[in-house]
């Protein structure tokens, strides 16, 4: 009897060492999700001061809280938030990124809907998840820390769609410029 016994305790163990690190993924894609989530409401609802309490403490030395906050209050005139979908997390240790595109309306030159389609990066912070997505000192230096995943997602510049007649049409000012 003692047997069966410490090959179910034996067994129970084994699975448990297979269980946890899949627990631990769900839990990182969770808390990924939920960050990224209150950033865009923190964003749509116009709370900039929340969301540079988001950022890493690296970006947050380089840009004071004032000239953050008043450079997307100057913004928020010319485009307002909708809604955001969120696709693929990725989480490997203390970097994530996160397939997002977000929806809006563009409301000043012109009035239009558009949506961005980012990947957004995320460092892990004292045990919080802090949104480094456009500072890609802060996001370089955690994929050499890690260049697996670096390798395997490496920094892509957000894409910039407009509707035109009832399609998506990407936006490039680059080739504006040129024309």
């Amino acid at each position: 009897m003692k047997i069966s016994n410490c090959k179910l305790v034996v067994l129970a163990l084994s699975a448990l060492i297979f269980l946890v690190p899949n627990v631990a993924r769900a839990t990182d894609e969770a808390d990924v999700r939920g960050t990224v989530q209150r950033v865009f409401e923190q964003l749509k609802s116009r709370d900039y001061g929340a969301v540079y309490d988001s950022l890493p403490a690296s970006t947050r030395t380089r840009m004071s809280r004032a000239r953050f906050t008043g450079s997307l209050s100057r913004a928020q005139n010319m485009y307002v938030l909708d809604r955001m979908e969120l696709g693929q997390i990725r989480v490997s240790t203390n970097v994530a990124v996160v397939d997002t595109v977000l929806y809006g309306r563009v409301v000043s030159p012109i009035e239009t809907e558009g949506k961005i389609v980012v990947q957004q990066y995320l460092v892990r912070e004292e045990g919080r998840w802090r949104v480094a997505t456009g500072d890609n000192a802060t996001i370089k230096r955690f994929l050499v820390s890690n260049p697996a995943f670096g390798r395997k997602f490496p920094i892509r510049q957000p894409r910039i769609y407009v509707k035109q007649n009832g399609k998506w049409i990407e936006f490039n000012p680059a080739r504006l410029m040129r024309s």
